[in-house]
Formats: structure tokens, C-alpha cells, sequence
């Protein structure tokens, strides 16, 4: 029959990955060799290897340790939680000691009478010598302004608590996106590098079978090509994987394996179907963390403008102090204790405090927009992700049934050809089909998987058991992995 010319889509190289299992009725007179049957038999074999999928919580947990970004917050944190002290330390004593040496050369009438025309004898010498030293001690009594210190240090530190939680919860998303796009990449490959080593077997049988006489050069041509191509994707599909397992090393500290994966038996794939009622997830967005950062940060500056206000009150001190004085003039000669309360009003400083006091008000409603626009993003994101859960849901099921009736139709097209209905490219394209909604099914449930995560951050529910359900669901899709257990 006549050969058409047909458009391949992308990943039409996929259909060749069981092509040499097709029956090849067309040229019965060129029976496979026994060379290529045990070629076949290995690879079948090979594709039994059992292989053991990387546990995602137990790669949190190494990124908990490993991510340097996660470490620099911290070390912020316990840089903000020294707030406290240092604000705790302006309401207790100030106690300080000075001392010093004194050596002086004075002339006057006390000194040196006869310069001034006197007759009399100085009553005090000219040089002399001073030892001195001093200690004060100063206690706030009342200072509105420090104690309101206290106030910004704790809200300073409870917004550096929740920015860490922050850090951690991005963690925990690229990790989880890292882990899913390498696994999604590790799939790829494999399927391309099966499709590779099938393909040398199919220019081996089609370069017999033109050799031969009973074969065209067409099919060899096109075996080639497809041959290339699939060497060509199974190379862009290798570097795809590595920088997956590279972005997982940067963040954990160790590279995992995730090669010879295989998709298994979708049936066995359990999808939740049912999210509730979308007001639910949306009253649980006021936990989300960027919403509680923000609400954190306005009220560190709630509480920094009421530290300004109080430029508008008083202060009371009590200073107590003692010193002692040892010189070669014994009317310098001293010692003193001095006991004193001071009162410091301030009454004007050029505006300064009115400035300050507006600024700050300015920027509690800075932050305050600040705090509606995260609790809106929040809203957003969570009606967002609930959309795309449930139409990936129905995707899925779409694709499950269309990879069903692909089959139905390659095995079709496979009849076809032996009964001489069908050619050889309607059977590549069948395949091609199939290969491809296998594909897109795989991709639909990697974005399914991360949907889920980024649902549970929206509403600050993300836990390592959200981690754990991903991992089982894309084991769940593999046919040949064993399951790791959770990490504690």
C-alpha cells in the first residue's frame, strides 16, 4: 500500500521503546536473528531490576542541616533574640569607674605672693601632683521610652521566629519540587534509553532486510532517524535528570539515585477526589506563614512607634557616686559621696518628635496593606491550587482512559499490519500516541503532587507527613521500587 507522510509530535521517538515486541508479519521471510531475541530477553530482564526510591522526608531533613540559607536565618535569629538584653539593659544600673594622674604647674597670688607684690609666704605649692578616681552609678526611675524597648525587642523577635519558619517552609517546596522533577526526569530517561537499545535492534532487522532484497531503503532510512533522534532525546533527558539530582545536592548535601525507575500499572495510583468546600481551606489561610510574618512585622512597628511616642514623656534618674582624690596640695585633697535624682523634660527639639511619631504611624499602615495584600495572595493561591487539584484530577482520569483506548488502538494497528491493512508508520504512530499520553499522564501527576504541597502552605499546614503522601504517591506510579519509610 502506499506510504503516507505523517507529522511526529515530540515525543513520537517514544513509540519505538517496544516496537521490536511488535509482530513483524511484513517480513516473515526475515526472521529475527538469534542474537536479537537474547538482546530482547536482556532487556526485559533488565527492566525487572528492583530499585529503591529516595525517602523526600529523610532529604528535608538532611536540607535542614545542609541548606546554608536556612543557616544564615538562623544565626539572624539568635542575632535578633539579643534584642532583648540589650533593651533589657537600659532599665538596670549603670555603674562606671574612672580614675586619673594629675601633675600641675600654677602661678598665682596663692602660690606666688611675691610675683603680685606681697609680702607673705604662698600659702599653696606652685606644682604638685593628683591621684584621682571615681565610681557613678546611674538607675533609670522612670523612662517610658525604655520600657516600651522591651515591647520592640519581643515583637522583633517573634517576627524573626516566623521568618524562619518561612525559610524552612521554602525549603521544603524546592526540595519537594527538586525531588519531583527528578523523578519525573528519571522516568524520561529510562524510557528513551529503552527506546534507544530497541532502536538498534530495529536498523539491525531493517539493514537485514534490505540487504536481503525483500526490505526498502525508506525503512531503513526512517529507522535511522528515529534512532538518532532518541539518542539525541535520551541526552537532553540525561542533563534534565542531572540538574534535578544537582539542585537536591545543593540543598541536602548528598546526591540521590534515582535511576532505572519505571511507570507500573496506573490502576494502582490512588488520587484524593475530594477537597471540601473551598470556604474551609479559605478560613484556614489567616495560618498562613507569610500572613503571620506580616502580621509579626507590623506589630514590631506598631510597637516601635509607641517607643517614639514616648519622646513626649519625662524622665527620672537617681545618680549616686564616689571619688577620691590624693595631691601634694592638701586643699585639693577630697573625698566625696554625692547622692542626686535628676528630672529631664524634653520641650523642644526642633520637631524631631512629631517627625518621628508620623513616620511611624506611616508605616503601620505601610504594613498593615502589607498584611492585606499577603492574606489576599494567601486567598488567591489556595482558590488557585484547589482548581488545579481538581482538574487535575479529572485530567488524570481523562488520560487513564485515553491511554486505555491508545492501547486498544495500537493493538489494533498491530493487527492491522499483519493482515496488510496497516503499514509500519500506523503502527509507530500508535505507539507514539500511547508513549505520549504516558508522558503527559506522569507530568499531570508531578504537578498534582506539588499542587498539594502548595495547597497545605497556603493554609501553614505543610508537615513532613505531606512530604511522606507525595513520595508514596509517586511509588505508587513506579512498578519496580521499594518504598522507604518515612523519616520520624
Amino acid at each position: 500500500m502506499q506510504r503516507t507522510t505523517r507529522t511526529w509530535c515530540r515525543w513520537a521517538p517514544l513509540a519505538l521503546v517496544v516496537w521490536v515486541a511488535a509482530p513483524l508479519s511484513a517480513q516473515e521471510d526475515v526472521p529475527a536473528s538469534e542474537d536479537a531475541v537474547a538482546e530482547l530477553e536482556a532487556l526485559d530482564d533488565a527492566g525487572e531490576e528492583t530499585h529503591r526510591l529516595p525517602s523526600l522526608p529523610e532529604l528535608f531533613v538532611q536540607a535542614l542541616e545542609n541548606d546554608a540559607d536556612l543557616s544564615r536565618q538562623r544565626y539572624e535569629l539568635e542575632a535578633t533574640r539579643e534584642e532583648r538584653p540589650l533593651a533589657r539593659s537600659q532599665l538596670l544600673p549603670q555603674i562606671s569607674a574612672s580614675g586619673g594622674y594629675l601633675w600641675q604647674d600654677s602661678t598665682n597670688i596663692q602660690t606666688d605672693p611675691d610675683g603680685f607684690g606681697l609680702d607673705q609666704p604662698a600659702q599653696r605649692p606652685g606644682e604638685f601632683d593628683d591621684q584621682y578616681w571615681q565610681v557613678q552609678l546611674q538607675q533609670p526611675l522612670f523612662s517610658l521610652e525604655r520600657w516600651r524597648g522591651l515591647d520592640v525587642a519581643d515583637a522583633q523577635i517573634s517576627a524573626a521566629e516566623v521568618q524562619l519558619a518561612v525559610v524552612e517552609r521554602d525549603l521544603a517546596l524546592s526540595v519537594s519540587e527538586a525531588y519531583i522533577q527528578a523523578y519525573l526526569a528519571s522516568q524520561r530517561l529510562g524510557l528513551l534509553k529503552s527506546q534507544e537499545e530497541s532502536l538498534e535492534l530495529q536498523v539491525r532487522q531493517a539493514s537485514r532486510a534490505y540487504d536481503l532484497g525483500v526490505g526498502n531503503r525508506v525503512d531503513l532510512l526512517e529507522a535511522q532517524s528515529r534512532l538518532d533522534q532518541a539518542i539525541a532525546d535520551a541526552v537532553e533527558a540525561e542533563n534534565e535528570l542531572d540538574n534535578a539530582l544537582s539542585e537536591l545536592e545543593r540543598l541536602t548535601g548528598t546526591r540521590p539515585s534515582m535511576r532505572g525507575l519505571a511507570v507500573g500499572e496506573l490502576a494502582n495510583v490512588e488520587l484524593q477526589r475530594e477537597w471540601g468546600e473551598p470556604d474551609a481551606w479559605l478560613a484556614r489561610t489567616g495560618q498562613n506563614l507569610n500572613v503571620l510574618l506580616a502580621q509579626e512585622e507590623q506589630s514590631a512597628t506598631e510597637a516601635d512607634t509607641s517607643t517614639r511616642r514616648a519622646g513626649y514623656y519625662p524622665e527620672l534618674n537617681l545618680n549616686l557616686s564616689y571619688s577620691d582624690r590624693e595631691s601634694d596640695d592638701q586643699l585639693r585633697t577630697s573625698e566625696d559621696y554625692t547622692a542626686r535624682v535628676e528630672f529631664s523634660m524634653p520641650i523642644y527639639r526642633g520637631g524631631y518628635t512629631n517627625a518621628s511619631v508620623r513616620q511611624g504611624e506611616k508605616r503601620i499602615e505601610a504594613n498593615q496593606a502589607a498584611v492585606d495584600n499577603e492574606r489576599n495572595l494567601a486567598v488567591q493561591e489556595v482558590r488557585t491550587r484547589l482548581r488545579s487539584l481538581n482538574g487535575g484530577v479529572r485530567r488524570l482520569e481523562a488520560l487513564k482512559q485515553a491511554i486505555e483506548s491508545s492501547q486498544l488502538f495500537l493493538d489494533a494497528a498491530e493487527r492491522g499490519e499483519q493482515l496488510g491493512l496497516r503499514d509500519l508508520v500506523d503502527v509507530l504512530d500508535a505507539r507514539a500516541s500511547l508513549y505520549d499520553q504516558r508522558i503527559n499522564y506522569v507530568d499531570t501527576l508531578g504537578e498534582y503532587a506539588l499542587d498539594r504541597l502548595a495547597l497545605q502552605s497556603a493554609v501553614g499546614d505543610l508537615e513532613s507527613d505531606d512530604l511522606a503522601k507525595v513520595m508514596q504517591l509517586l511509588a505508587s506510579m513506579t512498578t519496580n521500587v521499594n518504598t522507604p519509610m518515612a523519616a520520624e
